[in-house]
Protein backbone atom coordinates (compact mmCIF):
# COMPACT_ATOMS: atom_id res chain seq x y z
CA UNK A 1 0.00 0.00 0.00
CA UNK A 2 2.59 2.73 0.82
CA UNK A 3 4.21 1.88 -2.51
CA UNK A 4 1.19 2.32 -4.37
CA UNK A 5 0.79 5.85 -2.67
CA UNK A 6 4.45 6.43 -3.40
CA UNK A 7 3.44 6.09 -7.22
CA UNK A 8 0.48 7.78 -7.18
CA UNK A 9 1.54 10.91 -5.42
CA UNK A 10 5.09 11.16 -8.41
CA UNK A 11 2.11 10.25 -11.29
CA UNK A 12 0.47 13.22 -9.75
CA UNK A 13 3.19 15.58 -8.94
CA UNK A 14 4.68 14.45 -12.89
CA UNK A 15 1.22 15.17 -13.90
CA UNK A 16 1.28 18.72 -12.27
CA UNK A 17 4.48 19.40 -13.39
CA UNK A 18 4.25 18.65 -17.11
CA UNK A 19 0.63 21.04 -16.46
CA UNK A 20 2.84 24.14 -14.99
CA UNK A 21 5.49 24.09 -17.86
CA UNK A 22 2.51 23.25 -20.81
CA UNK A 23 0.40 26.59 -19.14
CA UNK A 24 4.16 28.15 -19.03
CA UNK A 25 4.47 27.30 -22.64
CA UNK A 26 1.44 28.71 -24.02
CA UNK A 27 1.70 32.09 -21.87
CA UNK A 28 5.16 32.63 -23.81
CA UNK A 29 4.09 31.74 -27.08
CA UNK A 30 1.06 34.11 -26.12
CA UNK A 31 3.29 36.79 -25.19
CA UNK A 32 5.56 36.63 -27.99
CA UNK A 33 2.50 36.17 -30.64
CA UNK A 34 0.99 39.19 -28.92
CA UNK A 35 4.48 41.23 -29.35
CA UNK A 36 5.36 40.56 -32.88
CA UNK A 37 0.87 41.34 -33.76
CA UNK A 38 1.33 44.65 -32.44
CA UNK A 39 4.93 45.50 -33.80
CA UNK A 40 3.82 44.35 -37.25
CA UNK A 41 0.51 46.30 -36.58
CA UNK A 42 2.99 49.87 -36.63
CA UNK A 43 4.02 51.87 -39.68
CA UNK A 44 7.47 53.17 -40.47
CA UNK A 45 7.15 56.70 -41.62
CA UNK A 46 9.84 58.29 -43.98
CA UNK A 47 13.02 59.69 -42.15
CA UNK A 48 12.51 63.64 -41.17
CA UNK A 49 14.99 66.08 -43.68
CA UNK A 50 15.21 68.42 -40.48
CA UNK A 51 15.11 72.42 -41.31
CA UNK A 52 15.64 73.04 -37.45
CA UNK A 53 19.52 71.86 -35.73
CA UNK A 54 19.12 69.43 -33.50
CA UNK A 55 20.22 71.71 -30.14
CA UNK A 56 22.87 70.57 -28.06
CA UNK A 57 21.12 69.83 -24.43
CA UNK A 58 22.90 71.82 -21.43
CA UNK A 59 21.19 71.12 -18.41
CA UNK A 60 21.84 68.85 -15.42
CA UNK A 61 19.67 66.23 -16.46
CA UNK A 62 21.34 63.03 -18.27
CA UNK A 63 18.58 63.29 -20.86
CA UNK A 64 17.33 65.41 -23.54
CA UNK A 65 14.33 67.29 -23.75
CA UNK A 66 11.77 65.59 -26.22
CA UNK A 67 9.65 67.29 -28.66
CA UNK A 68 6.66 64.98 -30.56
CA UNK A 69 4.27 66.42 -33.52
CA UNK A 70 1.18 64.44 -33.27
CA UNK A 71 -0.77 64.75 -36.21
CA UNK A 72 -4.58 63.62 -36.61
CA UNK A 73 -5.48 62.18 -40.42
CA UNK A 74 -9.15 62.46 -41.14
CA UNK A 75 -8.91 59.99 -44.37
CA UNK A 76 -13.25 59.55 -43.23
CA UNK A 77 -12.87 56.38 -44.96
CA UNK A 78 -13.74 53.56 -42.14
CA UNK A 79 -11.35 51.40 -40.68
CA UNK A 80 -9.12 49.05 -42.39
CA UNK A 81 -7.44 51.77 -44.68
CA UNK A 82 -3.65 52.66 -44.37
CA UNK A 83 -2.19 56.19 -44.68
CA UNK A 84 -0.13 56.97 -47.73
CA UNK A 85 3.33 57.53 -46.07
CA UNK A 86 4.74 59.76 -48.54
CA UNK A 87 1.98 61.93 -49.70
CA UNK A 88 -0.99 63.75 -47.82
CA UNK A 89 -3.22 62.98 -51.35
CA UNK A 90 -6.78 62.70 -50.33
CA UNK A 91 -6.40 63.18 -46.79
CA UNK A 92 -6.89 66.07 -44.12
CA UNK A 93 -5.05 66.77 -41.03
CA UNK A 94 -7.33 68.15 -38.20
CA UNK A 95 -5.57 68.20 -35.38
CA UNK A 96 -1.86 69.06 -35.04
CA UNK A 97 -0.64 69.36 -31.45
CA UNK A 98 3.72 69.96 -30.69
CA UNK A 99 4.05 68.09 -27.47
CA UNK A 100 7.37 68.73 -25.50
CA UNK A 101 8.23 66.55 -22.74
CA UNK A 102 10.99 68.24 -20.45
CA UNK A 103 14.82 66.62 -19.99
CA UNK A 104 13.63 65.85 -16.42
CA UNK A 105 10.55 64.18 -17.65
CA UNK A 106 8.58 65.64 -15.15
CA UNK A 107 6.10 68.25 -17.04
CA UNK A 108 5.07 67.60 -20.72
CA UNK A 109 2.71 70.14 -22.40
CA UNK A 110 0.89 69.56 -25.64
CA UNK A 111 0.73 72.90 -28.10
CA UNK A 112 -2.16 72.62 -30.48
CA UNK A 113 -1.79 74.35 -33.49
CA UNK A 114 -5.34 75.56 -35.39
CA UNK A 115 -5.41 74.02 -38.77
CA UNK A 116 -6.70 77.37 -40.30
CA UNK A 117 -3.80 79.58 -39.17
CA UNK A 118 -2.22 81.11 -42.26
CA UNK A 119 1.13 80.72 -42.58
CA UNK A 120 4.45 80.56 -45.00
CA UNK A 121 4.85 76.74 -46.35
CA UNK A 122 8.66 76.48 -47.02
CA UNK A 123 9.47 73.94 -49.82
CA UNK A 124 9.76 70.39 -48.27
CA UNK A 125 11.46 67.03 -49.24
CA UNK A 126 9.60 63.87 -49.83
CA UNK A 127 10.48 60.87 -51.08
CA UNK A 128 13.26 62.41 -52.64
CA UNK A 129 11.22 65.13 -54.81
CA UNK A 130 10.69 68.38 -53.77
CA UNK A 131 7.38 70.31 -52.91
CA UNK A 132 6.75 73.97 -53.79
CA UNK A 133 6.35 76.22 -50.45
CA UNK A 134 3.72 78.84 -50.61
CA UNK A 135 3.26 82.22 -48.94
CA UNK A 136 -0.17 82.90 -47.09
CA UNK A 137 -1.74 79.62 -46.81
CA UNK A 138 -3.86 77.82 -44.54
CA UNK A 139 -1.97 75.30 -41.59
CA UNK A 140 -3.36 72.23 -42.76
CA UNK A 141 -2.15 72.55 -46.32
CA UNK A 142 1.25 71.46 -45.96
CA UNK A 143 -0.43 67.77 -45.31
CA UNK A 144 -2.84 67.59 -48.07
CA UNK A 145 0.48 68.27 -50.15
CA UNK A 146 3.10 66.81 -48.96
CA UNK A 147 1.80 64.52 -45.92
CA UNK A 148 3.34 64.46 -42.23
CA UNK A 149 6.85 64.93 -43.56
CA UNK A 150 5.78 68.68 -45.18
CA UNK A 151 3.73 69.31 -41.59
CA UNK A 152 6.98 68.41 -40.00
CA UNK A 153 9.43 70.41 -42.11
CA UNK A 154 6.44 73.65 -42.26
CA UNK A 155 6.46 73.43 -38.28
CA UNK A 156 10.22 73.07 -37.83
CA UNK A 157 10.80 76.16 -40.13
CA UNK A 158 7.71 78.57 -38.46
CA UNK A 159 8.84 77.97 -34.49
CA UNK A 160 12.73 76.64 -34.74
CA UNK A 161 11.88 73.78 -32.81
CA UNK A 162 13.69 70.54 -33.99
CA UNK A 163 11.15 67.66 -33.97
CA UNK A 164 12.29 63.84 -32.66
CA UNK A 165 9.27 62.05 -32.96
CA UNK A 166 6.57 61.98 -35.42
CA UNK A 167 2.95 60.38 -34.53
CA UNK A 168 0.39 60.57 -37.14
CA UNK A 169 -3.05 58.95 -36.03
CA UNK A 170 -5.77 57.86 -37.93
CA UNK A 171 -9.01 58.95 -36.54
CA UNK A 172 -10.79 55.71 -37.75
CA UNK A 173 -8.94 53.71 -35.40
CA UNK A 174 -9.51 56.48 -32.75
CA UNK A 175 -12.84 54.88 -32.45
CA UNK A 176 -11.52 51.06 -31.85
CA UNK A 177 -8.96 52.98 -29.16
CA UNK A 178 -12.18 54.92 -26.86
CA UNK A 179 -13.53 51.60 -27.06
CA UNK A 180 -11.17 49.12 -25.68
CA UNK A 181 -11.01 51.22 -22.47
CA UNK A 182 -15.00 50.95 -22.38
CA UNK A 183 -15.37 54.60 -23.03
CA UNK A 184 -14.32 58.33 -21.85
CA UNK A 185 -15.80 60.76 -19.60
CA UNK A 186 -17.00 64.22 -21.40
CA UNK A 187 -19.47 66.69 -20.46
CA UNK A 188 -21.47 68.08 -23.28
CA UNK A 189 -23.51 71.59 -21.86
CA UNK A 190 -26.33 71.35 -24.59
CA UNK A 191 -27.85 68.63 -27.13
CA UNK A 192 -26.13 68.44 -30.72
CA UNK A 193 -28.51 67.70 -33.89
CA UNK A 194 -26.58 68.01 -36.59
CA UNK A 195 -28.16 65.85 -39.43
CA UNK A 196 -26.10 67.80 -42.09
CA UNK A 197 -22.87 65.95 -40.59
CA UNK A 198 -24.34 63.00 -39.26
CA UNK A 199 -23.79 64.41 -35.39
CA UNK A 200 -26.05 63.83 -32.70
CA UNK A 201 -25.09 63.98 -28.67
CA UNK A 202 -27.01 63.84 -26.15
CA UNK A 203 -26.26 66.68 -23.76
CA UNK A 204 -25.18 65.73 -20.14
CA UNK A 205 -21.88 64.10 -18.61
CA UNK A 206 -21.06 60.76 -19.02
CA UNK A 207 -19.55 57.93 -21.14
CA UNK A 208 -19.16 58.13 -24.80
CA UNK A 209 -18.37 55.20 -27.26
CA UNK A 210 -15.72 55.62 -30.12
CA UNK A 211 -18.03 56.86 -32.37
CA UNK A 212 -19.55 59.45 -30.42
CA UNK A 213 -16.16 60.25 -29.22
CA UNK A 214 -14.98 60.57 -32.73
CA UNK A 215 -18.25 63.28 -33.58
CA UNK A 216 -17.29 65.04 -30.34
CA UNK A 217 -14.12 65.70 -30.82
CA UNK A 218 -15.30 66.46 -34.85
CA UNK A 219 -17.67 68.76 -33.86
CA UNK A 220 -17.72 72.51 -35.27
CA UNK A 221 -21.39 73.57 -35.58
CA UNK A 222 -23.38 73.45 -32.66
CA UNK A 223 -20.71 73.41 -29.53
CA UNK A 224 -18.49 75.86 -30.99
CA UNK A 225 -19.46 77.83 -34.32
CA UNK A 226 -17.72 78.73 -37.12
CA UNK A 227 -15.05 77.91 -34.18
CA UNK A 228 -11.34 75.60 -34.88
CA UNK A 229 -10.43 77.17 -31.77
CA UNK A 230 -13.71 75.94 -29.40
CA UNK A 231 -13.00 72.25 -31.33
CA UNK A 232 -9.03 72.06 -30.33
CA UNK A 233 -10.25 72.88 -26.47
CA UNK A 234 -12.39 69.77 -27.18
CA UNK A 235 -9.44 68.13 -28.45
CA UNK A 236 -7.10 68.84 -25.67
CA UNK A 237 -9.89 68.11 -22.53
CA UNK A 238 -11.20 64.62 -24.22
CA UNK A 239 -7.27 63.48 -24.83
CA UNK A 240 -6.51 65.06 -20.89
CA UNK A 241 -10.10 62.66 -19.97
CA UNK A 242 -8.76 60.07 -21.80
CA UNK A 243 -5.45 60.18 -20.02
CA UNK A 244 -7.35 59.99 -17.04
CA UNK A 245 -9.65 57.05 -17.93
CA UNK A 246 -6.77 54.52 -18.60
CA UNK A 247 -5.39 55.53 -15.35
CA UNK A 248 -8.68 55.54 -13.51
CA UNK A 249 -9.79 52.57 -15.09
CA UNK A 250 -6.41 50.35 -14.28
CA UNK A 251 -6.30 49.51 -17.98
CA UNK A 252 -2.17 49.46 -17.36
CA UNK A 253 -3.43 46.11 -14.90
CA UNK A 254 -5.60 44.26 -17.26
CA UNK A 255 -4.02 42.55 -19.82
CA UNK A 256 -7.08 41.52 -21.91
CA UNK A 257 -7.78 45.18 -21.86
CA UNK A 258 -4.41 46.62 -22.07
CA UNK A 259 -3.79 44.13 -24.88
CA UNK A 260 -7.18 45.39 -26.69
CA UNK A 261 -5.83 49.04 -26.75
CA UNK A 262 -2.56 48.33 -27.65
CA UNK A 263 -3.99 46.80 -30.82
CA UNK A 264 -6.43 49.59 -31.85
CA UNK A 265 -3.29 52.01 -30.80
CA UNK A 266 -0.78 50.52 -32.95
CA UNK A 267 -3.19 49.72 -35.88
CA UNK A 268 -3.99 53.26 -35.69
CA UNK A 269 -0.27 55.14 -35.27
CA UNK A 270 2.42 55.50 -37.55
CA UNK A 271 5.65 56.30 -36.04
CA UNK A 272 9.20 57.86 -37.46
CA UNK A 273 11.96 54.64 -36.98
CA UNK A 274 12.91 56.02 -33.28
CA UNK A 275 9.79 55.25 -31.73
CA UNK A 276 8.01 52.37 -34.49
CA UNK A 277 7.93 48.96 -31.96
CA UNK A 278 6.41 48.40 -28.46
CA UNK A 279 9.93 47.90 -27.37
CA UNK A 280 10.77 51.78 -28.42
CA UNK A 281 7.54 53.11 -27.29
CA UNK A 282 6.99 50.51 -23.73
CA UNK A 283 10.75 52.53 -23.41
CA UNK A 284 9.42 56.34 -24.20
CA UNK A 285 6.76 55.34 -21.93
CA UNK A 286 8.68 54.34 -18.43
CA UNK A 287 10.63 57.55 -18.41
CA UNK A 288 7.53 59.39 -18.26
CA UNK A 289 6.07 57.19 -15.53
CA UNK A 290 7.07 59.79 -12.54
CA UNK A 291 5.35 62.63 -14.43
CA UNK A 292 2.05 63.28 -12.56
CA UNK A 293 -0.72 63.74 -14.32
CA UNK A 294 -1.12 67.46 -12.92
CA UNK A 295 1.98 68.57 -14.74
CA UNK A 296 0.52 67.12 -18.24
CA UNK A 297 -1.34 70.23 -19.84
CA UNK A 298 -2.72 71.19 -23.23
CA UNK A 299 -2.41 74.63 -24.44
CA UNK A 300 -3.26 76.65 -27.79
CA UNK A 301 -0.63 78.81 -29.36
CA UNK A 302 -1.61 82.68 -29.38
CA UNK A 303 -3.48 83.56 -32.34
CA UNK A 304 -6.20 85.97 -33.29
CA UNK A 305 -8.13 87.11 -36.54
CA UNK A 306 -6.19 87.27 -39.59
CA UNK A 307 -7.14 90.66 -41.17
CA UNK A 308 -8.25 89.90 -44.76
CA UNK A 309 -10.35 87.08 -43.35
CA UNK A 310 -11.92 86.91 -40.16
CA UNK A 311 -12.49 82.86 -41.40
CA UNK A 312 -8.73 82.19 -40.86
CA UNK A 313 -6.50 83.30 -38.22
CA UNK A 314 -2.12 84.20 -37.64
CA UNK A 315 -0.26 83.66 -34.89
CA UNK A 316 0.55 86.44 -32.73
CA UNK A 317 4.02 87.73 -31.46
CA UNK A 318 3.42 86.23 -28.32
CA UNK A 319 4.02 82.58 -30.05
CA UNK A 320 7.82 83.74 -30.87
CA UNK A 321 8.28 83.67 -26.82
CA UNK A 322 6.24 80.16 -26.75
CA UNK A 323 8.27 78.89 -29.41
CA UNK A 324 11.95 79.84 -27.42
CA UNK A 325 10.61 78.44 -24.53
CA UNK A 326 9.80 75.03 -26.12
CA UNK A 327 13.79 75.14 -27.58
CA UNK A 328 14.82 76.12 -24.26
CA UNK A 329 12.95 73.27 -22.41
CA UNK A 330 11.60 76.21 -20.33
CA UNK A 331 7.95 75.55 -18.20
CA UNK A 332 4.79 77.03 -20.12
CA UNK A 333 4.68 80.07 -17.35
CA UNK A 334 2.02 82.64 -18.20
CA UNK A 335 0.81 80.57 -21.47
CA UNK A 336 0.08 77.64 -19.30
CA UNK A 337 -3.27 79.75 -17.83
CA UNK A 338 -6.38 78.40 -18.81
CA UNK A 339 -4.53 75.08 -19.58
CA UNK A 340 -6.27 71.62 -19.27
CA UNK A 341 -4.47 69.20 -17.46
CA UNK A 342 -4.80 65.49 -17.57
CA UNK A 343 -5.96 65.31 -13.90
CA UNK A 344 -9.01 67.98 -14.35
CA UNK A 345 -12.31 66.78 -13.25
CA UNK A 346 -15.36 66.50 -15.77
CA UNK A 347 -18.56 67.95 -15.20
CA UNK A 348 -17.46 71.08 -13.15
CA UNK A 349 -17.17 74.37 -14.11
CA UNK A 350 -13.90 76.01 -12.38
CA UNK A 351 -14.73 79.88 -11.27
CA UNK A 352 -18.65 79.54 -11.48
CA UNK A 353 -20.98 80.76 -13.70
CA UNK A 354 -19.91 84.03 -13.42
CA UNK A 355 -16.13 83.28 -14.77
CA UNK A 356 -15.48 84.77 -17.99
CA UNK A 357 -12.91 81.80 -18.61
CA UNK A 358 -15.54 79.36 -17.34
CA UNK A 359 -18.30 80.79 -19.66
CA UNK A 360 -16.02 81.15 -22.53
CA UNK A 361 -14.84 76.89 -21.66
CA UNK A 362 -18.54 76.36 -21.55
CA UNK A 363 -19.15 77.91 -24.99
CA UNK A 364 -16.56 75.68 -26.54
CA UNK A 365 -17.84 72.58 -25.18
CA UNK A 366 -16.16 72.36 -21.97
CA UNK A 367 -17.64 71.13 -18.83
CA UNK A 368 -14.38 71.22 -16.62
Amino acid sequence: MPEVSRAHRRTILRVIVVAELVIALVTATTVVFAYHHLDGNIETLPEIPHLAAKPHHKGHDPKDPINILVMGSDTRSGKGNRIDNQTGEGQRSDTTILLHVSADRKTAYGVSLPRDTVVNRPDCKVDGKVVDGADKVMFNDAFSVGGPLCTVQQVEHITGVYIDHTVVVDFAGFVDMVDAVHGVEVCIPKAVDDPAHGIVLAAGKRLVSGREALNYVRERHVLSPNSDLGRMKRQQAFIASMINRVKSANTLAMPTRLYHFLDAATRSIKLDKDLDSIGKLVDLVRQLKDTDLTHIKFVTVPVREYPPDPNRLEFTPEAKKLWRMIRNDQPLGKFGKGAIAADDKVGTVKGGSQDPEAADRLANGLCA
